[in-house]
């Protein structure tokens, strides 16, 4: 059976699952990798296990957030702040700001940032910002030292990382292995994702001094997997370890794929499930098997960013993906085998408008932060804001 059948059929089933008013449409889940999706209607009813609390409001799109042994909980601000919440407390300082060549149009400006596993001993904060250079926006990842309340720059970790006004990834974490987890968009350069050499659309990793591993899948290069066109969430399965990440589609077709070293996910070439390149596009593909997303939004627009897994409870490995144009937070159940999605459901759909991340605090809290100012939002008087949801089981 042909692609174009097989896309055709998919679509009829989309169509006939999603059929309700147009908001409902836009919210839920499309078919494809996800056979025991739910309806709308159904997931609206579903059990969410926690209370919600307003931690901070009146927030500068806020992007993403890490939690300090000593309690404080840090986040940045897309307008080159990094800010810190201190026994419940929003500390009007920032601890860090960008300043000078920042680079914030459009989706750029300091984005994602990790503390390092050891935190309380070396204060060491990783950050991904876009500045200018020679007149061009470009990315790179920074390591700050905090003392005392303020961090200093430190170290250049990765620099000349593509940048643009839009698909610049952003997303830093440390994996279960103590290296750092860096991804990076096309920055509007597709020739360049398929091209191992360069480094648009790709997701990196690097050791804590920005050195490149000697067991990454291209010897010297920091490059960890390819064919990303807008990768924008990093998170483990806390019994596996194995590495998931999200990514936006063009049109629609977003991504939540398992992240493999060496893998190459399609783009350019393909997206959401098609296999099959284009002929006249054979030539363009670059190393690594193609592999297919867990699960993919079909022709709904999810935009999904950062993710967390749920590490206890009854919720324990459950994944849940932060959405900006889907205003929804997306619970995922995988399969046995963790290379599809046993259930998909959309949680606080259209209750807090565009999500950019949800993060699993040492306590087993979750932490949303929305992005209605982020110029493609509806803000409200207290946007933006940071939400505490308490587990109730």
């Amino acid at each position: 059976m042909n692609r174009t059948i097989l896309r055709t059929a998919a679509g009829l089933l989309l169509a006939l699952l999603l059929a309700g008013c147009e908001e409902e449409r836009q919210a839920a889940p499309a078919s494809g990798t996800a056979p025991s999706a739910p309806s709308p209607g159904e997931a609206s009813k579903a059990a969410f296990p926690y209370k919600r609390e307003t931690v901070a409001a009146g927030l500068a799109v806020p992007w993403e957030i890490d939690f300090a042994p000593d309690g404080r909980i840090f986040f940045t601000e897309r307008g080159g702040a990094l800010r810190v919440i201190d026994k419940g407390k929003l500390i009007a300082e920032p601890v860090f700001q960008v300043n000078g060549s920042l680079y914030k149009q459009g989706e750029a400006g300091l984005l994602g940032f990790a503390l390092d596993p050891q935190f309380a001993r070396n204060g060491y904060i990783y950050a991904y910002h876009t500045y200018v250079q020679d007149e061009r926006p470009v990315n790179r990842v920074v390591r700050l030292k905090e003392q005392g309340g303020k961090a200093v720059l430190d170290q250049v970790l990765l620099d000349n990382l593509p940048g643009n006004r839009i698909h610049d990834g952003g997303r830093v974490k440390f994996g279960p292995d103590g290296m750092l987890y860096i991804t990076n968009g096309d920055a509007d350069d597709r020739p360049a994702v398929q091209d191992a050499a360069k480094f648009a659309g790709k997701i990196f990793r690097i050791a804590k001094d920005g050195s490149v591993p000697p067991d990454n899948p291209f010897p010297g290069s920091p490059v960890y997997s390819l064919g990303h066109r807008n990768p924008q969430g990093l998170a483990w399965h806390p019994v596996t370890e194995r590495l998931y990440g999200s990514e936006h589609g063009q049109t629609a077709h977003d991504e939540i794929n398992l992240i493999e070293a060496g893998a190459n996910y399609g783009w350019p070439l393909v997206q959401g499930d098609e296999t099959e390149i284009n002929p006249a596009d054979a030539g363009k593909k670059g190393p690594g098997p193609l592999r297919a997303p867990v699960v993919h939004s079909g022709d709904v627009t999810w935009a999904p960013s950062g993710m967390t897994f749920i590490s206890r409870g009854p919720w324990k490995g459950h994944l849940l993906a932060a959405n900006l144009r889907g205003t929804q937070m997306l619970h995922i159940v995988l399969a046995q085998d963790g290379k599809s999605a046993h259930s998909i459901e959309p949680l606080l759909a259209g209750e807090l408008g565009r999500l950019r991340t949800v993060a699993e605090a040492p306590d087993g809290s979750l932490y949303v932060l929305t992005n209605n100012r982020d110029g493609r939002g509806q803000p409200q008087k207290d946007d933006d804001k940071i939400i505490r949801f308490i587990p109730e089981f």
